[in-house]
């Protein structure tokens, strides 16, 4: 492919950009990763249907349009796209929200119709650039909402594994009506997902390169095929349709539109946080790039192309991605590779997956639900910051208690939230010399570090706005009035202030006016040029003086220690020698 046609190709269709220049040497990777994860892919993404309520195999219909679509736009070449387990959960949810208690083609039609939904969502986001909607979800809160829908996956399946009516609505009630009623529960259906969900934890300890899903599936269904099983009213999966999905305009009928929206909103937050995260994270190790709006332009087609072909929404998969890429992946062709091989499947061996148990496909669904559970992670975060931990946990307890959409919106507004507290009350510091190392650090960094005499050089670690510009100068002016001995000069370190607002300058000036009329020379150092001009502008630096604005720290504290000298007839304590003279830098 030449060069004038590639530079096009790799802003539009990245992936078919990278497929376009496409190495024989990569061939091999693909086609084993692809079959790999087939393998792992067919059981799981029926499992995924499962959870939604649709029969089974539209979980691999679903695969189709979207590894096609995103083999074409993406800009990672490791993501697996498809049914996931946080969208699906999600949808089942939104359904209901959306649509009320239906089941059946109506079902079938209202998944769909959110599909649509979130296409259009993430188109709109990518034509209007909003590619940075992935940062709203800090990592504590994205763990702590994982950890939540791990936990309704399982309730999830509570009716499905123990052949029982469970009643209620939301969690707690569903597993109140399971509790009430388990000595009634179906015997070997509950040991059957059970065990299956046990036997792919061993797998996935002991052979974590061996398709688990699938082999396990296989061995479950051999078991009710060949032993007394067939007689203990194991439920399977039954007779499986291969017509394909047809092109249909979803119908509005019977549906919320607001609720519609909200339900979209949440399921393209979400599913978009984690196909940037996930392409982030393996895109990394090869120091490739990824395009935040081709990502979302490549998320909407593939959730639009599904919806108009009657499935539901998706998005990308962590432990797929994982496993193409342990086993050789290099391109999206693997993904092409994956979608062929169900394909094969869908019409050569329907009969092996009419076999496949519901029980068994229920503890594929358990099994995925206790993986986001990532206990391993939540102590990571404890050990780093309570605080975060706190959030994590409160996001969890929302999901669990308000449901998922109004979980997305909590754990939306704490992720907001904890960036206002951080700016609001950033950290702080005052200045001094460490013996043994260049330049000025913040004295409580080192218990061994040196403040000049009647010198304070304070900084604050944020931009200056309305929000915290009362937090600056009661905590600068402390810095002041609690110096020992008493300050004489007041230095404002501004390499953090990049930015300010007029609330700012006015409490700022403030700040100025008071310690001035405590007799304390103030002084600013590091001041960025844009930042000058606006001060410029409200009379500021006039009324500070340009002559005690200083360039670098360095002429700032040489400054002082000029004026000490003319002061006192002598050099302040503390002060490097090598310490510029504050006419030496402009």
């Amino acid at each position: 492919m030449s060069e004038a046609t590639q530079r096009p190709l790799a802003r539009w269709a990245p992936g078919l950009a990278v497929l376009g220049s496409y190495q024989r040497r990569w061939l091999r990777g693909d086609l084993i990763a692809g079959v790999t994860m087939a393998a792992y892919l067919i059981p799981q993404v029926m499992a995924y249907a499962e959870i939604m309520g649709l029969p089974p195999v539209s979980g691999l219909w679903a695969v189709m349009a979207p590894i096609v679509v995103y083999a074409i736009l993406g800009s990672s070449r490791q993501l697996s796209v498809g049914p996931e387990s946080t969208t699906a959960l999600m949808t089942a949810a939104s359904i209901a929200l959306v649509a009320g208690p239906v089941s059946g083609a109506q079902r079938m039609a209202v998944a769909a119709l959110i599909a649509v939904a979130v296409g259009v969502i993430c188109i709109l986001a990518f034509v209007a650039r909003l590619g940075f909607i992935a940062n709203l979800l800090s990592k504590p809160i994205l763990v702590g909402y994982l950890a939540a829908l791990g936990v309704l996956m399982v309730i999830s399946q509570f009716g499905r594994i123990t052949q029982l009516q469970i009643t209620g609505d939301g969690p707690w009630a569903e597993t109140a009506s399971l509790i009430a009623q388990i000595g009634a529960a179906h015997l070997p259906t509950v040991v059957m997902a059970v065990s299956v969900a046990a036997a792919l934890f061993a797998m996935r300890a002991w052979l974590p390169t061996w398709p688990g899903p699938l082999l396990v599936m296989l061995a479950a269904s051999a078991l009710v095929a060949w032993t007394p099983l067939s007689t203990a009213g194991l439920a399977v999966i039954g007779t499986v349709p291969t017509a394909p999905p047809t092109f249909t305009l979803p119908s509005l009928d019977g549906v919320d539109p607001w609720q519609l929206v909200l339900a979209a909103l949440g399921i393209a937050v979400v599913g978009y946080s984690d196909v940037i995260l996930t392409s982030r994270a393996f895109a990394a190790k090869r120091e490739e790039r990824i395009d935040a709006n081709a990502e979302l332009l490549a998320m909407g087609a593939a959730n639009l192309s599904n919806g108009l072909f009657g499935s539901f929404a998706v998005s990308s998969s962590a432990s797929r991605t994982v496993i193409g890429d342990s086993a050789g992946s290099r391109t999206q062709l693997y993904s092409l590779t994956a979608g062929a091989t169900v394909l094969i499947t869908l019409f050569a061996f329907s009969a092996v997956l009419a076999a496949f148990p519901q029980a068994a496909l229920s503890g594929v669904v358990i099994y995925a639900g206790l993986r986001l559970i990532d206990l391993g992670e939540l102590r990571r975060i404890a050990r780093f910051r309570r605080s975060e931990l706190v959030l994590a946990m409160i996001t969890a307890l929302s999901v669990l208690f308000l449901g998922l959409l109004p979980g997305i919106g909590v754990a939306v507004g704490l992720s907001l939230l904890d960036v206002i507290r951080r700016i609001v009350h950033p950290h702080d510091g005052i200045l001094g010399y460490v013996p043994g190392l260049a330049g000025m650090h913040d004295i409580d960094d080192y218990p061994g570090a040196i403040q000049v005499p009647g010198l304070v050089v304070y900084r604050y670690d944020s931009p200056l706005f309305f929000a915290n510009a009362d937090d600056f100068r009661s905590r600068a002016l402390a810095a002041v009035r609690e110096a020992e001995p008493a300050a004489q000069w007041f230095i404002l370190n501004a390499e953090a202030n990049i930015e300010v607002d007029l609330t700012a300058v006015d409490m700022v000036e403030e700040l100025r006016r008071t310690i001035t009329e405590e007799g304390v020379v103030f002084a600013m150092a590091r001041l960025k040029m844009e930042v000058r001009e606006q001060l410029a502008e409200t009379g500021f630096i006039d009324a500070v003086g340009s002559d005690h604005i200083f360039a670098t720290l360095p002429t700032a504290v040489a400054g002082y220690a000029a004026w000490h000298e003319e002061h006192y007839g002598y050099r302040p304590p503390g002060i490097p020698e090598a310490t510029s003279h504050p006419d030496d830098e402009t």
